[in-house]
């Protein structure tokens, strides 16, 4: 019985060992049948390279920008307009500023119209260009202005005339050519001409009118006056009065001196004013 078993035993792995011996030879035979890739032939044309993703200007933000634009209230899109014939100072026909600004003047009647008819816009049928309220160019032509208006001309009425008015302005105070006073009413400066040749005569009402004025003895009176007319006085005697107190220092209004009359010995230096020397004349 021993003997039986084992000769199963090898029966059964002889088996096996058959078994995968078919398997190995049936593997190489197939891989020997197999045939290998032939490489395809050359093409007598040079192969062509992917073609690149075609790509689109990406105007979107422009398009949108020129929307908002033309779609704004018709006083908004004057401005701009305006703005830009201020700027340049140059004359645009209707397609210039569309392409300057993106305000489609010939698309919008009211737009043009408006720019038409706008003081501050001069339309000669073909361009259009800012409209200054007075019409000069440079320094000089500024100072022959200024000199025709002997009583003043207002700064505000100056500063379109064109880009560096206003530092010409302060060249022509510098030089002393001119005067630049504050209005106290508006606070606006005024140009006043200084040359020697303008002939300036004041009325003798004025005169007698300034000589009657008497002013108040009391400092304190006379800043509230200047504080009733819209004037801030330079000085502030009731706060130096105030530390005199606590610092123990008493002030008193001076005393007004009395006008004294001249001696016949007085050297006469202010002879151009003759009614001053009346009284001397007539001692």
């Amino acid at each position: 019985m021993a003997l039986q078993e084992k000769l199963d035993r090898f029966k059964q792995q002889q088996e096996k060992c058959q078994s995968m011996l078919s398997n190995i030879a049936a593997k190489s035979a197939s891989s020997r049948s197999t045939p290998k890739p032939v490489p395809a032939a050359a093409s007598p044309f040079p192969s062509a390279r992917p073609s690149a993703p075609v790509k689109f200007s990406n105007d979107t933000e422009r398009l949108q920008h020129i929307n908002s634009i033309r779609k704004a209230p018709v006083g908004a899109q004057m401005k701009r307009v305006i703005d830009i014939l201020f700027q340049t100072r140059q004359a645009f026909t209707p397609e210039q500023i569309n392409e300057a600004c993106y305000v489609d003047v010939n698309g919008n009647k009211d737009v043009f119209e408006g720019l038409r008819k706008n003081p501050k816009v001069n339309y000669d049928g073909k361009r259009f260009s800012y409209k200054a309220k007075h019409d000069v160019k440079n320094k000089n032509e500024l100072l022959v202005l200024i000199r025709k208006y002997i009583e003043g001309i207002a700064v505000i009425d100056l500063k379109d005339a064109y880009p560096n008015v206003m530092e010409d302005l302060q060249g022509l105070k510098a030089a002393g050519q001119i005067w630049l006073l504050s209005n106290f009413d508006s606070q606006e400066d005024i140009a006043f001409p200084n040359d020697p040749r303008v002939p300036i005569k004041v009325d003798d009402d004025l005169k007698e009118l300034f000589r009657s004025i008497e002013l108040p003895r009391d400092m304190l009176d006379i800043e509230k006056d200047l504080q009733k007319n819209g004037m801030k006085p330079a000085t502030n005697t009731a706060k130096r009065r105030a530390a005199a107190q606590v610092q123990g220092i008493t002030s008193k209004p001076k005393p007004r001196q009395k006008n004294k009359e001249f001696s016949k010995k007085a050297k006469l230096t202010n002879a151009h004013l003759p009614e001053l020397f009346q009284s001397l004349k007539n001692s």
